[in-house]
This record gives C-alpha cells, structure tokens and sequence, in this order.
C-alpha cells in the first residue's frame, strides 16, 4: 500500500511536464518555425529598408584631354621654330658640359716654358684606347693647333658643334673610340668640299676608289664623299677594317692615311711592329699625321686653357631630314620658302650641281629645323618650279659649265696673307695657285686681290 502511495505521487510531480520536454525533436521543430516566421516578417517592408532600390546614377562628366606645347594654338611653324630652338641649346649645352665635367683643367699657363710632364699629364688624363704620348714631334704639333694667330682651332671648334655630334654618333654605334673625330680635322679641317691636289674628297677624304668599295655614290651629280653622315659610315667601316689587320690604333691611323700597304713595307723594312718603331720608314706626310691626330686631340679638348674659344656655328645646328622622290634643284626650295640657298648647300654638300637626281630612287635633303613646316606647306608650289630650273641642266654642255662655276672659289686676300698659307687652308700647291691667276711671282701679294681657286 505504502508503495502504491510512493507511486502515485510522483505521477502527479510528473504531469506538468509539457509534450515539448517529453520529445525534444518538437521543441526543434518549434524553434525552426519561429525563425521561419520572423524571415517571413523581415521580407515585404524591413528589406525596403535594408536594400533600398538602386537610384539611376547621372553618367561621367566628360574630361577634356590633357593640354600639352603642341596644342596651345602653335602653328607647325611655331611649333618647328621651338624645336628648333631647344635642340640648338641641347647642342650648345652638350658642348659645354663635356669641357665643364669631362676635360679636367688645370691652372698651369701653357707658355713655352712649360715643362713637357704638363703635356704628358693632359694627354694621359684623356684615358683613351688610342695611344697618346707626347714627344718633341707632338709638341710641333700642338703648337700649331692651338696658335692663336691661325685662327684655325676656333673655326674648327665652331664647325665641330655641328659636324661632331654626328660623327660621334656613328663611331659609338660602331664600338669605335671616340676621340677618332679629331681625324677629320687634320684631313679636311672639318670642311666638307675639302679637296686634296691628289684627288681626295670630304670630310675625310676618301679617294675615289675607296669610297666606292665602301658604298658611296660618286657621279657627275652627287658625291656622297661630301655627304656628311654617308661619308662617316663609311670611314667607320674601313677603320674597322684597318683596325682587324694591325690591332694597333696608331698604325691603322697611319694607314688611313698612306694606306695598309705602305705600312705594311715600312714594317718589313724596320722590323717594328709599332707606328714610333717604324716611323722613319713612312712616307713623309704619314710620319707627321699621328702626331697631327695627337695635336688635334690635344688642341680640341684643352683650348680654354690657351684663350681660344670657338667662333659661332656658320651652319644652323638643328635640322631635320626629308626624303625626295623627284628630280629637284635647291633653288626651287630657296625661291619659295625663306631660305638662302648657300644654307642648303651647307647642308647638302654631296649635291655638286644643286641637283637632286631622285629619277630611280629617293635621296636625302636636309633643311634646318625651323623651315620644315613651312617646305611642307609649300611642297606643291616647290615641285611645281621642276621645268624652270632643270630646263637649262637638260643640255650637257650647260651642265658642263655649271660644274666649272660649283668648283671655282674666289678668294679676297687680306692683311697678312702669303700664298702659301692660303694653299695650305685650301689644300692645293702654291703652283697651282700662280697657275690658275698667272702670277709671275708668289711674293706679290695685294690687299684686296681676287684669287681663283679651282676644284673646290
């Protein structure tokens, strides 16, 4: 009975559990439902608030393009003449800086007591592959360059800020030294329609046979011997040739001058295998010319130090190149456009007639910087002028007589002139020059004379 009791009660403890604790998958249940609901509550209005309707954005404000030089309203003109100006002050400006940062000066007055270690000191600190000593012969040489009453260095270095740049160019893309430039100074003093009495032509003299084998164009109208870029190509070209054969810079010099034949009999007959062991067995002309190179190099990089400083460029020293694909003669261009034609002809020396033969194939024409734009506007009215200035080239005998006039020079003496010294700046004879003005006497000699200088 008493466990019936036990029994009972503890049912009736029981029963207020609820069906949820009984079966705990119905409370789960339960549960899910509630969350169900609530999603179900959020969904209609609570998302409006949530995730609010994309508004329709206004599209991009356009942007102006970016404004630079060329746009600011310049002509072509204006725009060529600023281009023009810039890269003249480039050139002027590299010109500077190489002597400011690269040459090192000293203080010592260069008189003809310096001591000789001077000399030798400055040509050492020029740190080049090419032999540079200094001797009784060099010092000669040196002599003469940087004389100031020659004039001769300041002219060169005036021309050198045109013709330099583009030599350099060539000898740094052709792994050669650099301080080859000064190899054009001793053949032409930097003069173009240089002419030598044996026939050699240029910048850097090329005889005929020889600027042939290397490329060059040589003809009745065009010499590409005066052409300063070709002429350069091709001078790189055979010192590197001359280079293979002696792997020597002083004796492939020498060679450039004499030629590999006559230093190679000047080796055999000497035993030497150096320029200075076989020096006395050289040409005359060639036993002077490395020292002359040595002079040069010397004259050029140390001037300031002997007060010489370079006369103005007479060559516009930014210009732009144009291709031509029709018979042209400069004058059509210089009696369009603002441009005299003696800059054209600076500028496109290997036209010997003024003619550019472009029948077969295009060639080159240079004009400065600032008359680009303004040929191009012009180029209709400029081929146009075709059969008023070729008619008179289209008989040979004009042209005959054209080729006389082109190589004929006038010269005016002056105060201090002496017929030698003219031949000399002109690389002819003294004979020749009495010859073509029938002078009896080669001391006879007048301010204000007119000479005829022939094959220039």
């Amino acid at each position: 009975m008493k466990r019936l009791l036990i029994f009972t009660l503890l049912l009736a403890v029981a029963a207020p559990a609820s069906a949820l604790d009984r079966w705990p998958w119905a409370k789960n249940k339960k549960k899910k439902k509630t969350q169900t609901e609530q999603t179900q509550i959020l969904t209609p209005d609570s998302l409006r608030t949530v995730c609010p309707e994309p508004v329709e954005e206004a599209g991009p404000e356009p942007v102006e393009p970016p404004v630079n030089d060329i746009t600011l309203g310049l002509t072509a003109e204006q725009a060529d003449s600023l281009l023009a100006e810039w890269r003249e002050r480039q050139r002027q400006d590299a010109y500077s800086e190489f002597f400011k940062h690269y040459i090192l000066e000293d203080s010592t007055a260069v008189v003809d007591q310096t001591p000789d270690s001077i000399y030798t000191q400055r040509l050492r600190n020029l740190a080049s592959p090419i032999q540079l000593p200094f001797n009784s012969i060099v010092r000669g040489y040196i002599n003469r360059y940087v004389d100031p009453r020659s004039g001769t260095i300041s002219r060169i270095l005036g021309m050198s800020q045109y013709y330099f740049p583009i030599i350099e160019s060539e000898l740094l893309r052709e792994g050669l030294p650099v301080e080859l430039r000064a190899l054009p100074i001793i053949e032409s003093a930097l003069s173009p329609t240089a002419v030598s009495p044996v026939g050699a032509v240029g910048l850097w003299q090329f005889m005929p046979t020889t600027g042939k084998s290397y490329g060059l164009e040589i003809n009745s109208l065009v010499d590409e011997r005066r052409d300063p870029l070709r002429s350069t190509e091709a001078a790189c070209r055979y010192l590197k040739d001359l280079y293979a054969i002696y792997n020597d810079w002083t004796l492939a010099i020498a060679a450039y001058n004499c030629g590999p034949g006559n230093v190679n009999k000047a080796m055999a007959r000497s035993g030497g295998k150096t320029f200075w062991e076989i020096y006395n067995y050289l040409p005359r002309e060639t036993r002077g010319y490395v020292p002359a190179f040595i002079g040069a190099t010397y004259a050029y990089a140390y001037h300031r130090l002997h007060h010489i400083e370079p006369t103005e460029a007479p060559i516009p020293l930014s210009v732009d190149t144009l291709h031509i694909n029709r018979l042209m003669h400069l004058n059509q261009i210089s009696s369009t456009i603002d441009l005299p034609l003696e800059t054209l002809r600076q500028l496109n020396p290997q036209y010997k007639l003024d003619i550019i033969p472009a029948t077969t194939k295009t060639y080159t024409l240079v004009l400065p910087q600032r008359c680009v734009a303004q040929y191009i506007a012009h180029e209709p009215e400029i081929m146009a002028k075709d059969s008023m200035y070729l008619k008179e080239y289209i008989n040979p005998a004009n042209i005959d007589k054209k080729k006389l006039e082109q190589r004929t020079t006038i010269y005016v003496v002056k105060k201090g002139d002496t017929l030698g010294a003219i031949a000399r700046r002109y690389r002819v004879t003294t004979a020749q020059l009495m010859r073509w003005n029938k002078l009896k006497s080669a001391h006879k000699l007048r301010i204000g004379q007119r000479l005829r200088i022939e094959g220039r």
